[in-house]
């Protein structure tokens, strides 16, 4: 009993020792799925995958479907856990509580459930439930508790076999198939019927958990953990090599993958990765990734990936992805810088110091003592493995290293030419010199002249170097002989963020993220010129390299990092030729490396590289990597309208929607499941928007409002930069709306040539009577300006006669005035001839009345009378004969009144002969012929 004790506690502690040492295995990319990324219950109970690659898991809540873009739930038929699932064919064959049956894709591209039940021809037994589901030579077999159920598929007949177990588990084992009665032993079926094959104590007593062919014998493996031989009807105890990893485990479910390799789910240790042989492959729990520790199903897919059912979430293991992961979980390293394997240790150099552990060991990491801080490179030179760290150069060996050098900021170390005695190495203030005497290395001198930050730098020749700083340029640097000084020879300009300098092929190649450029430096040209190959590879449209790129002196291969892609330039196996490959990864690839600028990588052996990331490492195996081309899915349509419900539509007809079914979405998929791999998706609506979109990751489209027409809809995907096999295409019509159709545009045209005419009618009468109201408004205003014409005329006739009558009240004015002055002259005379006494005094009277034939009162009178009629008279003819004398003026005026000689002759109180010879004497001023009548002259005046 003691031993017993000392035996469990010896087990117990071994158990605890591989747990710790498991903890620094390099693992495969494990992609995790919590319930509430698939919107489910926490428990899945089983796995399947169907032949277009999606996946299908037996969920507490229902049947659970993936298909590598989204998760969708299909409800329990009868509300209750699914406990198995099994794709056969095209049909999903689920069983629950009391309930077994299949699904089947629709034309929309759901499922709806079938249930088999009233085929049976048997009642169930009560409280049955389907734990397995397993297909075999055209029969699927329903495992519960109590019995097996035979439904074949051509005949839809069942047959059924009494199998009461405390663990449902039927296996199919080289052509047979196997089941566990308890407390009866090991059966299989034959012809329907149910016949024992091994009744030993071991079966009868131990739960069966898996068989399988291995190694050409049949393998039995139960509950607890162990193994055993079938050979005939006698089982035997199988002992292999990490048998004890499985003491005290309690095995839930297994499988055998495709490798030959057997995989074991626990109940609360995860799984556990064994090679045929029985050797320790891997362990991988919580700790090491998995969501969690309960494995409750496990199934391989078609691609090698694992998948895990979990008491909580869904667990996928890229067992066979090129790339395999080790993941700092407690952050004791940090980010990873530099990576070596030297005399067999493993190296990194992080952000915290330098780390090491023997080479092919699984235990931890550890610090090396006094290397605390930040390392930046790892060198192998001169029979040395050298550590660049923020406080100086150190010399490793195994777990010790000892400081060479105490120049801060070692970046980078080189040989010069063939000195094996002198090592140039890169600090943050220029270059400097290590020098070995007596087989130490020691620090020599700095390189005065020169000190900018020397992080990338390559020899040109043995006295010139080229150094690279991105933020200050390119410089190209003369050395001395004692290499102690160095001379400024030239420097280019500096391209900016991500720029960096190595050798390929015997060329020094510059690389920058600023320009997005690489470029040759030409020797005989002493400048860089540019290099298309390398800048099309590394920084196309569609695939540009993020960072620093590397090149590797060992495979002499160039890497770089996209943020979907690991972008690697391979030299040629059998020739010189170098061939470019793609390896797609995500962008959470891309952050998990750390600071951007300070990539890493590191040849481990053929094919095989380490890069280093921000919490550990990522091993990279090219063997593995292929290059799979996928195909796209359409997957569901949808059209929508307004706020009514989403209708589904048909996948496999060539559908008509009508004019108010014109907002559709389409949902796409590509079954991808590896953690690196990030999906893209790019469509094209021929009929509208015949140009390719730009790449997405969604993977749906919507359009809204559609013109009517006819469509087809295209789209493609790609994984980094390799495409889809395939373009999916699905064409279709919108019709055109009602009021687009040929009866409605005959009404249009019926109701257009109505409306032209009763517009041209309306037209017409409105023009019509505007026209006659125009005449009329032109009538009334004619009517207005002869009422204004005749008022003004009227005005004019007034003014006329006001002024005949203001004429005609001076002329009688001036003849009363005239006939006083005349009477009042009368009287003078009269009174003076009174008193004439003597006729001396009548010659007084004769010069009175002379004085009044003289007086010029009458002409004023008579030339204002004449200047209201004629005003301009007197100014005209003064223009034009200024040299007209007043009495020339007084018988113009006369002979303008039409006077006659002897009527002028009184008014100027001369004799008619006289007359004549003035108007003689005018006419010679007035430069008139004698054929021209001077009346009328001044007529014209």
């Amino acid at each position: 009993m003691i031993q017993l004790k000392e035996v469990r506690f010896i087990f117990s502690i071994l158990c605890v020792l591989a747990s710790h040492i498991l903890i620094a295995q390099e693992l495969p990319p494990i992609k995790n799925f919590s319930p509430a990324d698939y919107n489910s219950e926490n428990q899945n109970w089983s796995i399947s995958q169907s032949a277009n690659g999606y996946m299908y898991v037996a969920n507490n809540s229902g049947l659970l479907e993936f298909n590598g873009a989204n998760w969708k739930l299909y409800g329990s038929p009868n509300g209750t856990i699914i406990r198995s699932v099994n794709v056969i064919k095209d049909l999903i064959f689920t069983g629950c509580y009391m309930e077994f049956g299949y699904w089947k894709r629709d034309q929309f591209g759901n499922l709806n459930y079938y249930s088999l039940i009233d085929k049976i021809g048997v009642p169930l037994i009560k409280d049955e439930q389907f734990w397995s589901i397993l297909e075999f030579d055209g029969w699927i077999l329903f495992q519960s508790l109590d019995r097996i159920y035979l439904y074949n598929l051509e005949e839809e007949s069942f047959n059924v076999i009494s199998a009461k177990s405390s663990r449902a588990g039927i296996f199919k084992v080289a052509n047979k198939i196997y089941f566990q009665k308890i407390n009866e032993g090991l059966y299989k079926i034959e012809n329907g019927k149910a016949l024992l094959v091994s009744d030993n104590e071991v079966i009868k007593k131990d739960v069966l958990i898996g068989a399988f062919i291995n190694q050409n014998k049949t393998l039995l493996l139960t509950e607890n953990g162990m193994f055993y031989h079938l050979i005939g009807d006698k089982i035997e105890r199988w002992q292999f090599p990490a048998e004890d990893e499985l003491v005290s485990k309690n095995v839930y479910c297994s499988i055998k993958l495709q490798d030959e390799s057997l995989l074991l789910g626990t109940t609360s240790n995860g799984i556990i990765h064994l090679e045929s042989d029985g050797s320790l492959i891997r362990k991988i729990n919580k700790e090491q990734g998995l969501y969690n520790n309960t494995i409750l199903s496990v199934f391989e897919d078609g691609e090698k990936n694992i998948w895990l059912g979990l008491d909580n979430g869904i667990s996928v293991l890229n067992l066979y992805s090129p790339f395999t992961v080790y993941n700092d979980l407690k952050g004791l390293i940090g980010d990873v810088y530099a990576t070596k394997i030297y005399a067999g240790y493993f190296y990194i150099g992080t952000n915290q110091g330098l780390f090491y552990k023997k080479l092919g060991s699984r235990d931890e990491f550890n610090l090396i003592d006094n290397t605390k801080g930040q390392v930046w490179c790892l060198k192998e030179l001169k029979n040395t493995l050298f550590c660049g760290h923020n406080k100086g150069t150190f010399a490793v060996e195994k777990d010790k290293v000892t400081q060479v050098s105490e120049f801060a900021g070692t970046w980078e170390i080189k040989e010069i030419g063939v000195n094996d005695s002198l090592l140039i190495q890169g600090n943050y203030n220029g270059l400097s010199i290590l020098e070995r005497k007596n087989d130490k290395w020691a620090f020599r001198n700095k390189i005065e002249g020169f000190d900018i930050s020397s992080r990338f730098f390559e020899f040109i020749k043995e006295d010139e170097i080229i150094v690279n700083h991105e933020n200050n340029g390119t410089f190209i640097l003369g050395l001395d002989k004692e290499l102690q000084n160095i001379e400024i020879r030239k420097n280019e300009e500096a391209y900016g963020f991500g720029s960096s300098l190595m050798r390929y092929n015997d060329e020094i190649i510059y690389s920058t993220n600023g320009n997005k450029n690489i470029y040759s430096y030409d020797p005989s040209l002493e400048k860089f010129v540019w290099n298309e190959l390398l800048t099309t590879i590394f920084y196309n449209e569609g695939n540009s390299a993020i960072g620093t790129l590397i090149s590797d002196p060992i495979s002499k291969n160039i890497w770089g990092f996209s943020d979907r892609n690991i972008i690697c330039l391979l030299r040629g196996k059998f020739n010189e030729e170098p061939r470019e490959i793609d390896i797609p990864v995500s962008n959470l690839f891309r952050k998990n490396l750390g600071v951007v600028g300070f990539e890493n990588l590191t040849y481990l052996k053929e094919d095989v590289f380490l890069i280093g990331g921000s919490n550990g490492y990522v091993k990279l195996d090219l063997n593995k990597f292929e290059t799979q081309k996928k195909k796209v899915s359409i997957n569901s349509i949808s059209k929508e309208f307004r706020n009514l419900p989403i209708e589904n539509v048909s996948l496999n007809e060539v559908p008509e929607f009508k004019a108010n079914e014109n907002n559709l979405r389409f949902a796409f998929n590509v079954p991808e499941y590896n953690k690196y791999s990030n999906v893209e998706y790019q469509y094209q609506l021929i009929g509208i928007y015949d140009d390719w979109s730009s790449w997405f990751e969604e993977p749906n489209v919507s359009f809204e409002n559609l013109p009517y027409g006819d469509y087809v809809f295209n789209v493609k995907a790609r994984i980094g930069n390799v495409e889809t096999e395939n373009i999916e295409s699905f064409s279709f019509n919108i019709e055109k709306p009602w009021y687009f159709s040929i009866s409605m545009l005959f009404v249009y045209v019926l109701t257009f040539s109505f409306l032209l005419v009763f517009i041209h009618k309306n037209y017409k009468k409105h023009y019509t009577i505007k026209h006659h109201r125009e005449i009329k408004e032109r009538e009334r205003k004619l009517k207005i300006e002869n009422l204004n014409s005749e008022k003004e005329l009227m005005r004019v006739r007034n003014e006329n006669l006001r002024h005949d009558i203001d004429n005609r009240n001076r002329e009688l004015g001036a003849s009363t005035m005239s006939l006083i002055k005349k009477n009042e002259f009368l009287n003078a005379i009269k009174k003076e001839l009174s008193n004439v006494r003597t006729i001396s005094s009548i010659g007084k009277v004769i010069s009175l009345i002379d004085d009044d034939l003289n007086s010029s009162d009458d002409w004023k009178l008579f030339e204002k009378s004449f200047t209201n009629v004629e005003k301009d008279f007197f100014r005209n003819l003064k223009e034009i004969h200024p040299t007209l004398s007043p009495n020339d003026l007084k018988l113009c005026a006369y002979l303008k009144l039409n006077l006659s000689s002897k009527e002028i002759a009184p008014l100027l109180n001369i004799s008619v002969k006289s007359v004549e010879v003035k108007r003689y004497r005018l006419r010679k001023k007035l430069d008139l012929s004698q054929k021209s009548s001077l009346t009328n002259y001044l007529f014209e005046i």
